[in-house]
């Protein structure tokens, strides 16, 4: 679905929902009271603003008893085989983000990620499938990385683990061209990129990778991912938390000029393994 169309449909949504709702008597506290949302929210929803996640588009239908009509547009829009199904609502987001901050222990970010990066990512977690399975894998997470090209494009900070840089994913050549791909973004000004480096030792995410997006109409949510799961947190005391924890993690960095260097002399540690094999 063309990115027009679901803008169009999600503002049916919201049209939809404000009709039901006044239909019902309810106001958009009220509401938002019944499903465990603020009102805010609702009339966020109501005008297109944010998007609600499956599980509030399920209880709207139950408080408003619309025989499941907010849920089959919801999952409508977020259905897309490419992307895991906690993982679809966080590529709506990207798209109306004005800041994104990202923190990645073990592997590039997908909004950095090159096609050959992407591809040897995706085929060692999807072994069996087949070519065409992981071509549309990598051609949606190349196609997220579009915003950053966008006129109006997100604020774009990325905090890396040393990891990340030393890991051979895809082999040398691969990898040092994924490296040079960060450097270059860097040197573009599209993306702050600094590095945890391994001397650091324990810092304030040990326990996974975090996003954090903020809008210019709509409160910031924080995004966590496993292996196997997601979870997107839009509860402002959590958020805040997350936030924080990022304000540690960017302490515990080296500078974007150092960070630089580090990278582009990991890129040439990839190149030399290349030339000696």
């Amino acid at each position: 679905m063309a990115n027009g169309s679901r803008q169009a449909v999600w503002e049916f949504f919201g049209t939809e929902l404000k009709r039901r709702r006044e239909e019902a008597g309810l106001t958009q506290t009220e509401l938002g009271a019944k499903v465990f949302v603020s009102g805010g929210y609702i009339g966020q929803f109501e005008q297109a603003i944010r998007k609600p996640q499956l599980d509030v588009a399920q209880r709207i239908d139950e408080v408003l008893q619309t025989e499941g009509i907010f849920e089959r547009l919801c999952r409508k829009l977020i259905d897309d085989p490419r992307y895991a199904d906690y993982f679809a609502h966080v590529v709506e987001l990207e798209r109306l983000a004005t800041r994104i901050c990202e923190f990645a222990p073990t592997v590039v970010p997908g909004l950095l990620q090159t096609k050959e990066y992407a591809r040897a990512v995706t085929i060692a977690a999807n072994p069996f499938q087949a070519d065409e399975h992981v071509d549309e894998i990598v051609t949606a997470r190349l196609e997220r990385s579009l915003i950053l090209s966008d006129a109006a494009r997100p604020e774009y900070w990325v905090a890396l683990h040393e990891n990340v840089l030393r890991s051979p994913v895809g082999g040398p050549t691969a990898m040092a061209a994924q490296l040079d791909h960060i450097a270059g973004l860097m040197r573009a000004r599209t993306a702050i990129v600094t590095v945890i480096p391994y001397e650091t030792g324990a810092h304030a995410a040990m326990n996974g990778s975090l996003k954090l997006m903020e809008f210019e109409d709509a409160p910031p949510v924080a995004y966590t991912e496993t292996s196997f799961s997601g979870t997107l947190v839009d509860v402002p005391a959590v958020v805040k938390r997350a936030q924080r924890a990022y304000d540690l993690l960017r302490v515990a960095t080296l500078s974007p000029e150092a960070s630089l260097t580090l990278i582009v002399s990991a890129a040439e540690d990839f190149r030399r393994c290349v030339s000696t094999t």
